[in-house]
C-alpha cells in the first residue's frame, strides 16, 4: 500500500496499468499461443491465487509458465528468490519499468509477461483468469470445466462485483482504513455479505450450483486468507470462517480439489501479511496460529443435486 492509496481515511486500490487482452484470434496483437507468456505470482497474493487456481482446472501448466516470487516484500517491491529464469530478473519491478519507464505505481501480481516482445501484457487481475477460461480454449485439457458459462455469466458477474466491493476488497478497505468509520463500513459490508453467502450456500454445494464456477475462484482465497490473516491483521473480527458452517464446509469441499488445495501455501501467506505491513504489525512476529483442519470431511456432497 502507498499513501496514494488512502484517501480520506478510506482505502482506494490504484488502478491497474497494464490492460491488454490476450485473444484467440490475435486481433488484439496478442495471440493465446502455447509457450509465449508467463505468468508472474505471489502464493501470499488472493488476486494472483485465483489465476493459479484456474490455470491448474483448465490444464494449461505446460501452456503458461509462472515465476514465483517471495512472499516477503520491501520497498523495493516483489522479490524473486534467486532470479527468474526466463527474464533474468530479480525484482518484479524491472520488468515494469521496462515496458513503462515513467511508471511510478506498486509493482503489483499477479501480471503476464510476453516473451516475444519482452513487455508486459496486463496485470489487469480481474480480467486474467476470464482470458484463460475465454481466449485459451484450444489448450484446455480435455474435460476442462466450463468456468466461465455463456448462460450463467450475468449472474456470475453480479455475485463478483459484490464480492469484489464487499469481501475481496472489503477485507483490504477494513484493514487499511486510517479513520474509524471508514474502518465500520467496509467492517460491516464484509459481514453483512458473507452472512448472505453462509445463508445462499444452505442449500447449495457452490455458488452457482453444482459445478464450480469463476465466482468460486474468487471467493475462495479471501476465504483460505480469512482465520489466518484478516480476522486478525486486518481487524475482521466479529466472526471467523469457522463459525460460519456453511461458508467453513465450502472452502474445505474447494480445499479439497487440488487446483484449490495444492496452490494454497498458508507459510507464505502469513509470512508476507505479518512481515511486509509494518504500520498494522510493527513487530513483524507471525503468529502460529489459527491451527485449523481444512482436511476434515465437509460432508457437502449431499447438496448435490440428481
Amino acid at each position: 500500500m502507498t499513501a496514494q492509496e488512502v484517501e480520506g481515511g478510506r482505502f482506494v486500490r490504484q488502478r491497474n496499468r497494464f490492460t491488454e487482452t490476450i485473444t484467440a484470434d490475435g486481433g488484439s496483437g496478442y495471440p493465446a499461443e502455447s509457450g509465449r507468456y508467463r505468468l508472474f505470482v505471489s502464493y501470499a497474493c488472493p488476486w494472483a491465487h485465483r489465476t493459479l487456481i484456474v490455470r491448474r482446472l483448465l490444464g494449461l501448466e505446460e501452456v503458461i509458465g509462472v515465476g514465483v516470487v517471495d512472499p516477503i516484500r520491501d520497498e523495493r517491491g516483489w522479490r524473486f528468490p534467486d532470479h527468474d529464469p526466463v527474464t533474468g530478473t530479480v525484482f518484479l519491478s524491472e520488468l515494469y519499468l521496462s515496458s513503462d519507464p515513467g511508471f511510478t505505481g506498486r509493482y503489483t501480481v499477479p501480471c503476464v509477461w510476453d516473451t516475444e516482445t519482452g513487455r508486459l501484457v496486463t496485470n489487469d487481475f480481474p480480467d486474467i483468469t476470464t482470458m484463460l477460461e475465454t481466449e485459451f480454449t484450444a489448450f484446455h485439457r480435455p474435460g476442462a470445466p466450463d468456468l466461465y458459462p455463456v448462460e450463467l455469466r450475468p449472474e456470475i458477474d453480479e455475485l463478483n462485483d459484490l464480492v469484489y466491493r464487499t469481501v475481496n476488497n472489503g477485507v483490504y478497505r477494513a484493514g487499511f482504513a486510517t479513520a474509524q468509520d471508514a474502518y465500520e463500513e467496509a467492517f460491516d459490508a464484509l459481514f453483512a455479505t458473507l452472512d448472505g453467502l453462509e445463508e445462499r450456500l444452505a442449500g447449495r454445494r457452490y455458488l452457482l450450483g453444482d459445478a464450480v464456477t469463476e465466482a468460486d475462484v474468487r471467493l475462495y482465497p479471501t476465504l483460505a486468507r480469512f482465520d489466518a490473516v484478516y480476522y486478525s491483521h486486518f481487524k475482521c473480527n466479529l466472526r471467523r470462517l469457522a463459525d460460519y458452517p456453511n461458508l467453513w464446509g465450502y472452502a474445505r469441499d474447494l480445499y479439497s480439489i487440488p487446483a484449490f488445495g495444492e496452490t494454497t501455501d498458508f507459510d507464505h501467506i502469513k509470512r508476507h501479511y505479518y512481515v511486509t505491513h509494518p504500520t498494522i504489525n510493527p513487530t513483524r512476529i507471525v503468529p502460529k496460529g489459527p491451527l485449523l483442519d481444512w482436511a476434515a470431511p465437509h460432508g457437502r456432497e449431499r447438496l448435490a443435486s440428481g
